[in-house]
């Protein structure tokens, strides 16, 4: 099956928009998952982060059940998430394991067993009028960088950002907490 495309994504999104009601959670679950198609990946390696209303934290929209878990205060500063919406910067770590960062909700479990750490990342802003309002982040976890897959690429950084502009789109019909 071949990978989704930017192109696809934006025509999914727009018929998601064009219906004009709130997402829902299995919508937002099925856009993680094309976009873990995109990168190859598995759906549980992909993140989407909503900032809330006073913007002074972000909140899981996906994984889903990361969302009762609490939010991330933007000024951390042992959390990746929060330094790339803060710096408003897309960041590549592909060795994430010895990056200094918040290791809480890699313990959660995604299904009966606990899942293996997150060895690669990418990490981009949503932004929308010029805000940041999220935070997208797809991952490679493996019990080693070498078993986790491939390094990502710039290129791969570049789509990633290409899949936020469109996430900006629907994630603004996601109600804030």
């Amino acid at each position: 099956m071949a990978e989704p495309s930017v192109a696809e994504f934006t025509r999914l999104v727009d018929a998601l928009i064009s219906r004009g009601e709130p997402l829902e959670l299995d919508t937002a679950v099925k856009l993680a998952e094309e976009i873990s198609k995109a990168f190859a990946v598995k759906a549980d390696e992909v993140a989407i982060l909503k900032t809330t209303a006073d913007e002074k934290f972000l909140q899981f929209v996906i994984p889903a059940k990361f969302q009762n878990l609490g939010t991330i205060p933007v000024n951390s500063t042992s959390a990746l998430s929060a330094r790339t919406a803060r710096e408003k910067r897309p960041e590549i770590l592909n060795n994430f394991t010895i990056a200094r960062h918040t290791t809480v909700f890699e313990a959660v479990p995604l299904d009966q067993k606990r899942g293996d750490p997150i060895q690669k990342i990418m990490s981009v802003p949503i932004s929308h009028e010029s805000k940041v309002t999220g935070v997208i982040q797809v991952s490679r976890k493996g019990k080693t960088m070498t078993s986790s897959g491939p390094d990502f690429t710039p290129r791969e950084l570049s789509e990633l950002s290409s899949y936020a502009a469109q996430v900006a789109r629907f994630l603004a019909l996601i109600p804030t907490r």
